[in-house]
């Protein structure tokens, strides 16, 4: 549901102009899609929509442009660097991280676009990572694996 949703977001904003959340959700509308201005909001945010001036002197709604293949790469190396220790309980993944980097590995992740990842949770040296099922998880730890 939610990544349909967010498809369709990405869908409407690609081929109109869309310079308000509100217009933004009629659109939804139109095309069967209901949900909430609160809703909307995490979406764009997820999204990482932005705003930029078109060629009619008007600020629209537009998808960010991708981070490029350095920045990932430096945010990998951070990530390998700064993971102690990682382990799942069923659907959670916990990470240990040295003293103050937990953020930094959760960031990391975040760019990576993680399938079926329903959010994460920073500490100082520790971080979960909140799956939607026990399989993603598992999925991803060995991810986790290659990567280190």
């Amino acid at each position: 549901m939610k990544s349909g949703r967010q498809d369709a977001i990405k869908k409407i904003i690609s081929e109109n102009e869309i310079e308000t959340q509100n217009q933004l959700l009629e659109e939804l509308e139109k095309i069967g899609i209901r949900t909430t201005q609160a809703t909307l909001s995490r979406d764009i945010k997820n999204l990482q929509l932005t705003k930029s001036i078109n060629s009619n002197n008007k600020y629209v709604y537009i998808l960010s442009p991708k981070k490029d293949d350095a920045s990932l790469s430096r945010l990998m190396k951070i990530f390998r660097e700064c993971v102690i220790s990682y382990d799942n309980a069923q659907n959670i993944i916990v990470i240990k991280t040295l003293p103050g980097l937990a953020g930094a590995a959760c960031s990391a992740f975040d760019n990576m676009n993680v399938q079926k990842l329903v959010g994460s949770i920073a500490g100082d040296d520790t971080a979960f990572l909140l799956f939607k099922d026990t399989e993603s998880a598992d999925e991803f730890l060995n991810k986790i694996n290659s990567i280190l």
